[in-house]
């Protein structure tokens, strides 16, 4: 096996995320999938047996009647991951949890919570909420403006670790001979205060068979990517060229680098959509009846959701892409900015806005198993990116991926043959967060 290995995340979207307005009438996807959490054992299963590094649950708080199917009706993240976590051991369970709108000392107790539970395989996708809505269910008027967002996201994960190093790693002997059960000098208090959090601590939790939750971050504005680079760990995101994926992949590390991160601690996992048939043009036939199924009614609608939620349809078609204002500033503001500058330059109308973000979801990992996974290995040796995340909807279709696909990189030394460790950091290759507290006691010289 190589040193550097391809890792692997299977994002678990049920009965269908954006643009899969069809996902649901698969005969292998039960119906109710989003919110059955057999099904969702199962799949983590599937995806551990083909040794995939973790499993992602996506999440939001803010619905409309025209968001995606799986966004109608999902189970929460934590509480999902803690049920999977009891059924697996091995794989990584990395939920999403939005700093807007949770408390440091909850977020930190919570994800420690998951990461004993699964013996130190937690991760957290950092998101500061891109639904503006999502404001009217937490008692405010409106969604935090950019730097806030992003200034509470970082003073937020700061207190989380700070949380997370309350207890040293032997600061409960459980000596029942001695009679001693913690040793009180192992105990710290955060006393934080801060431009938006003052939390006393310490943590009611000891440190994790993995120090510490993996950081996960996936924002894609300038704000987005420093945070990213302060701290995140893994990076999620998309890219539709290698050079993108490529450039975005250097950009990160460098960015890390530039903070004093060690940019080999910096791994960029962009979600990638795979078909795979038997040959290259029945794998083409079979994305071409894929794309078939998208209902322009529905993309129409789903167009509104970087914009807040605008409601396109109220606009004639065939006339220019309607000038909307500051639509989406508080909202996905970095999507929303492309879409208009998609139109813009290209002098689309509203309708050909549609058909080109319609249109232009055909992925450059199409093929056979033998071309796919040629594709993958080439972005993969090229720089594109450290890992990949597959969306998991039937098992079927899936499973032409991990035993048709997976077998010839494996075979190749790309991807693992077997797990390195039981952990998510030892797995992805990641250091275990030294504790802040131990590292000072042991940096003072002996008397």
């Amino acid at each position: 096996m190589s040193r550097r290995t391809l890792k692997l995340g299977a994002v678990l979207l049920g009965v269908g995320g954006p643009g899969q307005h069809g996902t649901w009438l698969d005969p292998g996807i039960p119906a109710d999938a989003s919110v059955d959490i057999r099904w969702y054992i199962a799949r983590a299963r599937q995806a551990e047996a083909a040794k995939f590094d973790l499993v992602f649950i996506v999440d939001s708080q803010f619905i409309t009647e025209n968001s995606p199917n799986h966004y109608l009706s999902r189970l929460e993240p934590l509480t999902l991951l803690s049920a999977v976590a009891v059924h697996t051991s091995n794989i990584g369970l990395v939920g999403t949890i939005t700093t807007s709108y949770n408390e440091p000392f909850n977020v930190a107790r919570r994800l420690s919570s998951l990461d004993h539970i699964s013996s130190g395989r937690a991760g957290w996708n950092v998101v500061t909420s891109g639904d503006a809505g999502t404001a009217g269910n937490y008692s405010r008027d409106e969604h935090y403006d950019y730097a806030t967002r992003y200034g509470r996201a970082l003073e937020h994960i700061r207190v989380a670790q700070g949380l997370w190093d309350s207890y040293e790693s032997d600061a409960f002997p459980r000596d029942k001979e001695s009679g001693v059960f913690f040793d009180a000098t192992k105990q710290h208090r955060l006393d934080h205060k801060g431009e938006y959090f003052s939390v006393v601590g310490p943590l009611n939790l000891e440190r994790s068979p993995q120090g510490q939750p993996v950081i996960f971050q996936a924002g894609d504005s300038e704000e987005g990517r420093d945070l990213g680079a302060t701290v995140g760990e893994v990076i999620f995101t998309h890219a539709a060229t290698l050079a993108q994926a490529r450039a975005f992949r250097t950009e990160m590390r460098e960015r890390a680098a530039a903070k004093g991160r060690d940019p080999e601690t910096v791994l960029t996992l962009p979600g990638i959509h795979v078909v795979i048939a038997g040959t290259d043009d029945a794998a083409r036939a079979k994305e071409d009846a894929l794309l078939g199924t998208k209902s322009f009614d529905r993309a129409l609608k789903e167009l509104g959701r970087p914009f807040g939620w605008h409601d396109f349809t109220q606009h004639d078609l065939d006339a220019p892409f309607p000038d909307i204002g500051d639509a989406g500033q508080r909202s996905f503001r970095t999507q929303a900015n492309a879409i208009k500058k998609l139109a813009r330059d290209n002098d689309f109308t509203l309708r050909q806005v549609v058909e080109h973000l319609t249109g232009s979801a055909r992925s450059p990992f199409v093929g056979s198993p033998e071309t796919v996974a040629d594709t993958i290995q080439y972005w993969f040796d090229e720089g594109g990116f450290d890992g990949i995340n597959i969306t998991v909807n039937a098992p079927a279709e899936f499973a032409l991926f991990t035993d048709r696909v997976l077998p010839i990189l494996r075979e190749r030394g790309v991807v693992r043959s077997e797990y390195e460790s039981t952990t998510l950091r030892g797995n992805l290759g990641l250091p275990v967060p030294e504790n802040r507290h131990t590292a000072a006691r042991l940096s003072v010289p002996a008397s």
